[in-house]
Parts: structure tokens; C-alpha cells; sequence
């Protein structure tokens, strides 16, 4: 198998929470949907990939309360349109706020489907998939 990691423009990213148990939760149940797993987990961080770190879920290193940046969010990468679903319907059971229904979005380019949730702490979180067969 080769590993396609030096074809990235990142290694990886963080986000801070006020609640490490109840977003470990959260993501731990929304992020396997994507084939995203807990890769390891510490008193005051968890972090998720796929065979490595790539999404972190930390307390602030500062020790000061963790905020959602304006205008940031996060985008996962779907296998599926089945899995933008599958990501936006467990991320609302879950107690995510929907910030976009799945479905296409001539505007982001024809192959995309995507969807837009608000998480627990308020940072915005996306699924998408690009259809490279239209």
C-alpha cells in the first residue's frame, strides 16, 4: 500500500473545546461515517485520522476558553454522496445544527456535493465529495 501522505497541503489541524468528554463523544460517533478513526487519545486531547493524527480535539494550550473562529471551518473528505448523508444525519442526531443540507453546489464546481454543520462548541464542519466522474 502506498502511503499518499506527501501528496497533502497539511498535516494536520486542531480545535479547541470547553468540553473535552462531551465533543470526544460527539466526534467519536459522527467521524467513523467518513472511515475517520480515534488514532490516540491523552487527558487533554483526542485526535482522529486515517493510520495517523490529521484532526485534533483539544483543550486550549493556554488554558483560556476555547472559541470558534469566524469564518473557519473544517472539511472532511466523503467517499460518497451516501456518506455526506450518512455525516449530516448522524451529526444532527448527535446534537449538531445544520449550516447546509447535503446536495450540489454549482457555485463550489460542478463534482461537488457537500453539507455544513455547527458542532457542539460551535465550530463549523463540513462533508463533501467530488464526483470526478461528471
Amino acid at each position: 500500500m502506498i502511503e499518499h501522505r506527501e501528496l497533502r497541503s497539511i498535516c494536520h489541524m486542531s480545535i479547541g473545546t470547553n468540553q473535552l468528554i462531551k465533543a470526544g463523544k460527539f466526534y467519536k460517533a459522527l467521524l467513523p461515517v467518513l472511515g475517520i478513526e480515534l488514532v490516540c487519545e491523552y487527558e487533554h486531547a483526542m485526535a482522529f485520522g486515517k493510520k495517523y493524527p490529521e484532526f485534533w480535539l483539544q483543550i486550549p494550550y493556554d488554558k483560556k476558553i476555547a472559541t470558534p473562529g469566524n469564518g473557519v471551518h473544517i472539511g472532511f473528505m466523503a467517499s460518497t454522496k451516501k456518506q455526506v448523508d450518512d455525516f449530516y444525519k448522524v451529526g444532527l442526531s448527535l446534537g449538531a445544527k445544520c449550516n447546509g443540507k447535503p446536495g450540489l453546489r454549482p457555485e463550489y464546481g460542478d463534482p461537488y456535493y457537500g453539507c455544513f454543520l455547527i458542532d457542539l462548541d460551535g465550530n463549523k464542519i463540513e462533508a463533501s465529495f467530488w464526483d470526478s466522474k461528471k
